[in-house]
Parts: C-alpha cells; sequence; structure tokens
C-alpha cells in the first residue's frame, strides 16, 4: 500500500513526539497511512494517486468532485467536508515548521560535536554553514505554503549531509585520535560529557517539537474522524477512506 503524500506527518510524529511526552510522561505514537497525494491550492484540497478508483479527489467549500464530477451532498457531509479543508489547511504549514526544527536541531547537534573535536572548529562549522545553506536552498525550492512533500524534505537533508558528514567524521575522528595520543585531557573530558551537554543544549527544543508533533497528531486523528463520518459513498458503496490513524499513549514506568 503506498502510504506518499501523507506519510510526511508520521515521518515528523515518530521523530518528534517522544520529546511530547517528556513533560506528560506519556509516550505518544501516531502511525498515518494513506492511498493517495496530497496538496492544496489557493481553493482547493487535492487528493491524486496513480492507481485505483477514484483517482482524484478535489474538496473546495465544502464540494466535492469525484474524478469527473462534482457529486451530490448532503448538508452535514457539506459542513463535514468545511471543517476538513480547516484542518488540511492548519496541518501543512504545522508539518512544515516540525520538518525544518527537526533538520535544525539535527544540524545544532551535529555541529556542537563537531567544532568540539575538530582539529580545526572553525573550518569544520564553515562546512556546516555551507552544507546547511545549501539545504535551506533546496528546502526553498521543494516546499511552497500550500505544498509539503516529505520525500523532497529527505531527498534535501540526505543530499546535504552527503555533502558534508564523511568531511566532518574525518575531523572528529582525527581531532579525537590527536587529543588521545596528544594528551589533550580538556577535550577528553568533554567528550565524556557530551551526552549531558548536548541534552542541555537540545532539550529546551526538542520538548518543543514534541508538542508540535503531539498537536499535528491531533489533528491528523481529526482528519481521520471527518472522513469515517461522512455519509457520502462510492458507487460501488465504498467509503472514501482518505487517511487511516493510529494514535497511541502509553505511560512510561515511573510516571
Amino acid at each position: 500500500m503506498r502510504t506518499r503524500g501523507w506519510r510526511l506527518t508520521a515521518a515528523a510524529l515518530l521523530l518528534a513526539c517522544g520529546g511530547a511526552a517528556a513533560e506528560s510522561g506519556t509516550d505518544v505514537s501516531c502511525k498515518v497511512d494513506s492511498d493517495y497525494d496530497f496538496s492544496l491550492s489557493e481553493r482547493s484540497v487535492i487528493f491524486t494517486r496513480s492507481s485505483g478508483v477514484p483517482r482524484q479527489l478535489v474538496m473546495r467549500q465544502g464540494r466535492l468532485f469525484v474524478d469527473d464530477r462534482w457529486v451530490m451532498l448532503n448538508a452535514d457531509d457539506r459542513r463535514r467536508l468545511a471543517e476538513y479543508e480547516r484542518e488540511a489547511r492548519a496541518v501543512v504549514p504545522l508539518a512544515r515548521e516540525i520538518g525544518l526544527e527537526a533538520t535544525e536541531i539535527a544540524f545544532l547537534a551535529l555541529g556542537e560535536v563537531a567544532t568540539g573535536f575538530s582539529n580545526d572548529p572553525e573550518a569544520t562549522r564553515r562546512k556546516l554553514e555551507t552544507a546547511r545553506k545549501r539545504l535551506d536552498a533546496r528546502l526553498a525550492q521543494s516546499f511552497s505554503a500550500n505544498r509539503y512533500s516529505d520525500d523532497a524534505l529527505g531527498e534535501a537533508i540526505g543530499a546535504a549531509v552527503r555533502d558534508v558528514l564523511p568531511t566532518v567524521m574525518g575531523d572528529i575522528v582525527g581531532g579525537a585520535v590527536r587529543a588521545a595520543f596528544g594528551g589533550d585531557t580538556a577535550r577528553l573530558q568533554r567528550m565524556e560529557h557530551l551526552d549531558t551537554e548536548l541534552e542541555a543544549l537540545i532539550e529546551p527544543r526538542a520538548e518543543a517539537l514534541g508538542r508540535n508533533a503531539e498537536a499535528l497528531c491531533m489533528r491528523m486523528h481529526r482528519l481521520d474522524e471527518i472522513d469515517d463520518a461522512l455519509d457520502y459513498r462510492l458507487p460501488d458503496g465504498r467509503s472514501l477512506d482518505l487517511l487511516r490513524v493510529e494514535v497511541e499513549r502509553k505511560h512510561r514506568d515511573g510516571a
């Protein structure tokens, strides 16, 4: 089963929801699945897929277009679809924000490690800044206010990592080896406390990211509820089944 389009939210949620649990003592997981690619235009919410029936669905101000025609809806479904459109438009910028913030945190952590242990911290920092600028440029080309794809995000991040990681890791390993053989006790001691330093640096942002991810999860769940509540049926009697969301909360031991 294809899970493109909406998969961006699943990826963001799986990445960030653990941070959302830090204050509540609850671990949250949210699995999102869909057969459709998803996009927005100024007036419409659009679902498409390369195979299957229907191939295209368009929501517009409480109306529904299925493949080749506008379909008849009752008043309750028109209200539901209008709410669906509002929620869908709120999901896209939130998902985009989560993806970008997760990327920012990753670069922040990598930068702390690299500049702390590189033989030439300034040169390593410049490499990271260059990689980040390339990533920002790719993201700017890939995303707009109305369209977002985790495939594009993954490709952009992957390209940035491929550009910089081998060199940065060489700097880190080289610095660690030099510290070990050169008796650089200050650097070696910092290596021992790196986890604590990174946690203090990243935790506040990770918690905020987690809260946004949990909010996104709840919005996706609401979209699924609206979808399930529609009275409209396809000509063969099937429901639209645009989206499937599973939310699970587990209380951690000692919470």
